[in-house]
């Protein structure tokens, strides 16, 4: 799907605020009401928007500590990281897992409640996923850049 400018608008504007109301929406993007929301259900239908989230305080929620968890594999076969990747899916604490290169084969993003809670996730948890050979982590001590929208100019 090729996006113009307007569609570029609808997104921008939807990455600042998913729960704006479709009138509120239209207004800043110039659009009617009903052109907009024609525009959001294709947009929508296209997988260009693929879900809605609200985004937490941790602190809030009792979210305390977050790491950065570098994990290399004992192989690297399609059936090595395919076994991976569906257990560390099922680990609620992960916030993000990629598929790297370099030096480790994944880079986690880790939440936990307290540095006790890390280390139990961490030995009970991260190096007993499948087919783990090493684990390195690090604490994050704060966020430089934290963004959940894309650029889109």
């Amino acid at each position: 799907m090729s996006l113009d400018r307007t569609d570029r608008k609808i997104l921008t504007e939807l990455q600042a605020d998913g729960s704006m109301a479709n009138a509120a929406l239209a207004l800043r993007v110039g659009l009617s009401e009903s052109a907009c929301l024609r525009r959001v259900k294709l947009l929508e239908r296209a997988g260009v928007i693929e879900r809605y989230t609200a985004v937490l305080n941790p602190a809030k929620v009792g979210i305390s500590v977050s790491f950065v968890v570098r994990i290399t594999l004992k192989g690297q076969t399609d059936r090595d990281l395919g076994a991976f990747e569906q257990a560390v899916c099922r680990v609620p604490e992960v916030a993000e897992c990629y598929l790297t290169t370099g030096e480790c084969d994944y880079m986690l993003r880790v939440v936990a409640r307290s540095a006790a809670d890390f280390e139990r996730l961490h030995s009970k948890v991260l190096t007993k996923l499948p087919g783990v050979a090493r684990v390195d982590s690090s604490f994050v001590l704060r966020p430089v850049v934290k963004q959940a929208g894309l650029p889109l100019d």
